[in-house]
């Protein structure tokens, strides 16, 4: 017998306050550095605006896509970046949802930005049973999203570090104890609107 979660399928989970919202993307040492420094995520040459960029609001997926920031040195840096929540909606807004094994109509590739619902993972990367979205950012707006669209840029990889060192320990902590020794973001619902939601596919 199994029981169904309190948190619906497909629900955006995030970091935020009144002015803006938290995503996720791991660079490599480079462009991380040079990002911080600047507070512009193009400061190094080597920032690609001509492939798709895939941001998470959700901290545990990032883990899990990066590895905790040790899968590969292109993603050794987890950055935190800040957006306000008008630019935020702006880039939900000119999106379209993909799904695996579906091709996407002439009309649909026009959108610059990509979403996928993949499954959410827990501070062990362990499956649970709701959807995590994941933003990707065309070559259209890259450049546009990266100099004009974020509000901030903080290196997180301690963070990400500290939380392996205490997976590597076998170590069960709760979130909310995760979250007070500082492994995690207080996450909570973000919500769109019924107008995002729709092109979201969220209900």
């Amino acid at each position: 017998m199994t029981t169904s979660s309190p948190i619906p399928r497909r629900q955006i989970r995030a970091l935020f306050d009144d002015s803006t919202i938290t995503v996720y993307q791991a660079y490599s040492k480079t462009i991380a550095e040079a990002a911080v420094r600047e507070q512009r995520l193009t400061a190094s040459p080597e920032f690609s605006s001509t492939r798709m960029t895939w941001v998470k609001p959700s901290w545990c997926w990032m883990m899990y896509r990066s590895g905790y920031s040790f899968k590969d040195p292109r993603q050794s840096h987890i950055l935190a970046i800040k957006m306000t929540h008008a630019n935020f909606r702006k880039l939900l807004s000119q999106s379209i949802v993909v799904h695996i094994g579906e091709k996407l109509t002439a009309k649909q590739r026009e959108k610059p930005v990509r979403i996928q619902w993949d499954p959410e993972r827990d501070p062990y990367l362990e499956i649970l049973p709701y959807r995590s979205i994941q933003i990707g950012i065309g070559p259209e707006i890259s450049t546009k999203w990266a100099e004009q669209w974020v509000d901030g840029i903080e290196d997180v990889t301690e963070k990400a570090t500290g939380l392996k060192r205490l997976v590597d320990e076998k170590k069960e902590v709760e979130v909310g104890e995760l979250i007070k020794m500082g492994f995690m973001p207080s996450e909570s619902e973000y919500d769109v609107g019924e107008e995002l939601r729709e092109i979201l596919e969220m209900d």
